[in-house]
């Protein structure tokens, strides 16, 4: 089962949580996000958290994924106030460290966030601004929201992930395989990701498990939604909310690359979802089987989970966020 064991802190009843560090921020800053701007503008997001009074400590991830290793062992040593500096993905890993650690409920963690990436969906859908002073001002007012996250499992590989935003497969898979290798670009990455997919990616024949509907296809895309946006500020699902229990499921049926490139400003304005050939549902878990030999690679908050088949169960209220008052 996916769902944390919970072991409630033998570590607490050791002694080894400190009043200073239940109090204390644990900030994790990604020196890449945003092509390096994490790093060149921390002194000047330091020295705000140091003027709005914040007590912190700090570490700079080092490696792919560092940010769950960092997120892991600050829980053990008695944190619970994290602050990702980063993008998007930055914030998967440290949601991937807050859900599989065994100290404490994850809930009893909250998480704020200084935006520095290239997506920046979370943030965009929370109306959190890319401005370091009034993200930090957000962080310091402290109101918080349990937000559902998704739980993803590949059928094939021994594989699996928590995300905040979005999952699926097909073409948004295809178009984050090739935005991994052109993030250098910036914003645009997305875009230029998405138009370079257009040349390479085949439709797939996929066995949809969806409810109580089980369905077989041929689809350009399956997306499951927890949040307003994703891929860089596209509109993928139609009513994604990530406080109401349930994912919105974007299917593309037998929709052609000429209809894709005729919508492609729809993907970021939301009209896409209205398209005749996109089915729209609501449901807190599906299960999609590939039935060809298609390539299909399975992403979830940007981030590549592997290739196949995949499962996803939703996750209600299930971890803790600072985001605006209003």
């Amino acid at each position: 089962m996916y769902f944390i064991n919970i072991k409630y802190n033998l570590y607490s009843c050791m002694g080894i949580k400190t009043k200073h560090m239940i109090h204390t921020w644990y900030i994790i800053v990604n020196p890449t996000s945003g092509m390096g701007r994490a790093k060149r503008n921390w002194k000047k997001i330091n020295r705000l958290l140091h003027q709005y009074e914040l007590d912190f400590e700090f570490q700079f991830s080092e490696y792919s994924k560092h940010e769950t290793v960092l997120v892991k062992e600050a829980i053990r040593r008695g944190y619970r106030k994290i602050i990702s500096i980063g993008g998007d993905g930055t914030l998967f890993n440290i949601l991937n460290g807050v859900m599989t650690q065994e100290f404490i409920n994850p809930l009893d963690i909250a998480i704020g966030v200084i935006p520095i990436g290239t997506g920046n969906d979370w943030v965009r859908s929370h109306k959190i601004p890319r401005h370091y002073e009034k993200a930090i001002q957000i962080i310091k007012e402290g109101k918080t929201v349990q937000q559902d996250v998704g739980y993803i499992e590949l059928l094939n590989e021994n594989k699996s992930a928590y995300f905040n935003i979005l999952a699926g497969s097909g073409f948004v898979g295809h178009v984050v395989h090739k935005t991994t290798k052109i993030k250098r670009v910036g914003p645009f990455a997305f875009a230029l990701g998405t138009l370079l997919s257009l040349a390479g990616h085949k439709l797939n024949t996929l066995k949809i498990h969806i409810n109580d509907e089980v369905f077989t296809t041929k689809s350009l895309l399956t997306v499951v939604g927890n949040l307003k946006y994703s891929g860089g500020g596209m509109q993928l699902t139609k009513n994604s909310n990530s406080l109401d229990g349930l994912f919105d499921v974007t299917i593309a049926k037998h929709i052609n690359k000429p209809t894709i490139i005729g919508n492609i400003f729809n993907l970021f304005n939301g009209k896409i979802v209205n398209h005749r050939l996109i089915s729209n549902y609501k449901t807190d878990k599906l299960k999609i089987e590939i039935e060809d030999n298609t390539e299909s690679f399975v992403q979830a908050d940007g981030e590549i989970i592997g290739k196949g088949g995949f499962k996803i169960e939703l996750i209600p209220q299930a971890v803790t966020y600072i985001v605006p008052k209003n």
